[in-house]
């Protein structure tokens, strides 16, 4: 195995030879060939619009009053902390309750629990 490698070194350059032998079809392989073990179950899951470990960002709302931004939680309460602006550096902590809307003190984001759903 060891003098095959040298010989396709010698013959393709380590260029060639590192690409053909990295993917099915010669190239770069994409995320999905190389991704193995819980990565892979996690985009697997992603690409049919599931979160079964919560690692994805939240979907983003509007923060209304009528369309607050949901929490997920498997308690009936939670902290929740509000950066409020883009920029800013101090996060405003604020505590959920659930069956309730919750206004941010400080932006006026609304933030609504909800049970999270667990996929698994």
């Amino acid at each position: 195995m060891k003098d095959f490698k040298n010989q396709a070194l010698r013959a393709f350059g380590p260029a060639r030879v590192a690409a053909h032998s990295m993917a099915t079809g010669g190239g770069i392989p994409s995320d999905e060939e190389q991704a193995t073990g819980l990565e892979r179950e996690i985009m697997m899951a992603a690409r049919d619009d599931l979160d079964p470990y919560n690692v994805l960002a939240p979907k983003a709302a509007p923060g209304t009053k009528e369309e607050p931004s949901l929490v997920p939680s498997i308690t009936d309460k939670r902290i929740v902390g509000c950066v409020c602006e883009e920029d800013n550096n101090a996060v405003i902590w604020f505590w959920l309750h659930k069956g309730k809307t919750y206004r941010c003190p400080n932006c006026g984001t609304h933030y609504k629990l909800v049970p999270h759903q667990f996929s698994h």
